[in-house]
């Protein structure tokens, strides 16, 4: 008789396995489940040292997985600098600076999170900063991760100054005499960071501990890190190596539109081979093909519709990208992409059309993430390509960067198709869900419920963007669990709760299949397990 590490008991058991799709019971030996069924059935699998976890007719779901997350970033940005995200006035901003610089008294002062819907060009720029934050250096990052901005003293400090030339795929905003506004665009950002205090490995792994516990806490026990480099990597191997690491962290190496291919598939393919464990592993390659609209750097098929009008270029030509995907899809990276703008996502497609006439069909799963705005012929070739679609739920609500920037920016036949998830999933498109955190929330019930109404969490009355693009319940919950499972390459070792897999599960306080669907954005995570071990337990939860 095998003995169970672990039975959980007094359960709703929701699989994900179209073999067994519910149970009552669930047992784990090493890590990974051996037996479902009823209680009556698993019994005989305890004995004196068998945990047994009574979830007190709870819902029991596989642990979740965000496949386009930063955790690294995001957790570090998120465990030292102010919190921006829900600022909406220059005021609230500047206080959120002033109270943080009070209370840190080293030499940069650092905000994260704010919106580019309520800030940009318009009302943004160093003098505001200086206004709170005259004496020390200051850098103040968007939550797109596409825009930036830094005070007069950091300006001095980093270099930027009249007359600085625009990086390759990025822009210093200048006033009108010249003089850098102090706002980043785009990789503009990445020149200032490189000029900026080099920060530790030690600064990163509590970042990375931060995230993760975060992670723990919504319900994740699988991430996927959307776009690493070296020291990326360096940092989660430490952390892996020392049997810290929460969540099961997939991650996708970043190539840059200024390399040379061979030379790029080589560097990729180094940080590939050295990182393959089922606790970290790099398996795909990250290409930005655009920026985001609220700075004007989407790619659009056609000119945007506004006064201003004009147009993005693509970060990679027409040309790379017929170099660059078939090249890595050769050597069987699957490719992750940024598009947000039509001609991003129509591009995207191109290349891994290209990609798969040259090399075959295989299951690389390619994904294309955000897919802000597509064009409605391009739709079906998610289905004909085997193209997955990365959303981000969250986003598809009436709120200001959509009603008084997007729309007007693109017209309104092009607005119909602005996040059009629904039509997605019905061509037969394939969709993990994703937050894209530290850009939004991380909670994945908010997101799912986003998904369902198109409208903010716990706001029923609220305007809805396209309704008709609403997603199922049942779909929400896939993609943020079998789904997003493949697009990890995971598929096989969690996702759902099935014989042989590891014992990566929740349990949570409510049935978010049955519930109010506004209250589902409520819902908290009562216990987070990982291969058959607790990873967080809510307080006051006894099992």
């Amino acid at each position: 008789m095998t003995f169970a590490d672990l039975i959980v008991v007094n359960a709703r058991i929701v699989t994900i396995d179209p073999f067994l799709p519910e149970a009552k019971a669930m047992a784990v030996k090493d890590g990974r489940i051996i037996a479902l069924g009823e209680w009556a059935d698993l019994r005989l699998m305890a004995n004196s040292q068998t945990q047994i976890v009574d979830a007190a007719g709870n819902l029991v779901l596989p642990g979740f997985q965000d496949t386009h997350i930063h955790l690294l970033e995001g957790g570090q940005a998120d465990y030292c600098s102010a919190d921006l995200l829900s600022v909406t006035t220059v005021e609230e901003m500047q206080a959120a600076l002033a109270d943080h610089a009070a209370a840190n008294p080293g030499e940069w002062v650092k905000g994260a999170g704010w919106n580019s819907g309520y800030f940009g060009a318009a009302n943004l720029n160093r003098h505001v900063l200086d206004q709170v934050v005259p004496d020390r250096p200051c850098f103040t990052m968007a939550s797109d991760g596409h825009n930036a901005c830094l005070n007069t003293r950091a300006c001095e400090v980093i270099g930027l100054i009249k007359g600085t030339p625009d990086p390759a795929n990025g822009h210093f905003v200048q006033e009108a005499d010249g003089t850098p506004s102090g706002l980043l665009y785009e990789d503009a950002i990445f020149w200032a960071l490189d000029r900026m205090p080099a920060l530790t490995d030690a600064d990163y792994q509590q970042g990375v501990r931060h995230g993760q516990k975060l992670a723990n806490r919504h319900g994740f026990t699988g991430v996927l890190d959307a776009s690493v480099y070296e020291r990326h990597t360096r940092v989660y191997a430490q952390l892996e190596e020392a049997g810290e690491l929460t969540v099961r962290v997939s991650a996708t190496a970043r190539v840059d539109a200024n390399e040379v291919p061979a030379q790029a598939l080589e560097r990729v393919s180094a940080i590939r081979a050295a990182h393959q464990s089922d606790m970290f592993k790099v398996h795909s390659a990250k290409f930005f093909l655009d920026g985001v609209f609220e700075n004007r750097t989407a790619a659009m098929i056609e000119p945007y519709a506004d006064a201003k009008g004009g147009n993005a270029e693509l970060m990679f030509s027409r040309a790379q990208i017929m170099e660059f995907f078939p090249l890595f899809d050769a050597a069987r990276f699957q490719l992750h992409i940024h598009a947000i703008g039509d001609e991003a996502v129509r591009a995207g497609l191109d290349g891994m059309e290209a990609a798969r006439r040259q090399n075959g069909q295989w299951p690389g799963l390619h994904q294309i993430a955000h897919v802000q705005v597509i064009d409605p012929a391009d739709i079906p070739r998610f289905f004909e390509l085997g193209v997955m679609a990365n959303l981000q739920p969250l986003w598809a609500q009436v709120e200001p960067s959509i009603t008084d920037m997007v729309q007007p920016m693109i017209g309104p036949e092009r607005s119909r198709y602005i996040y059009a998830n629904r039509s997605l999933i019905d061509a037969g498109a394939t969709c993990a869900l994703s937050s894209d955190w530290s850009v939004s929330t991380l909670n994945p019930f908010q997101i799912m419920e986003t998904a369902i109404t198109r409208q903010p969490p716990g706001e029923p009355h609220h305007p809805v963007l396209m309704p008709e693009q609403r997603m199922t319940r049942e779909e929400a919950l896939r993609g943020y669990t079998i789904n997003a499972a493949r697009a990890a390459w995971n598929a096989e070792k969690c996702g759902s709760l099935s014989l042989g897999k590891y014992a990566d599960f929740i349990i949570i306080d409510q049935d978010i299949l049955d519930c109010d669907v506004y209250e589902i954005g409520k819902t908290e995570v009562l216990l987070t397990v990982l291969g058959g071990v607790e990873v967080y337990r809510r307080e006051g939860f006894e099992s």
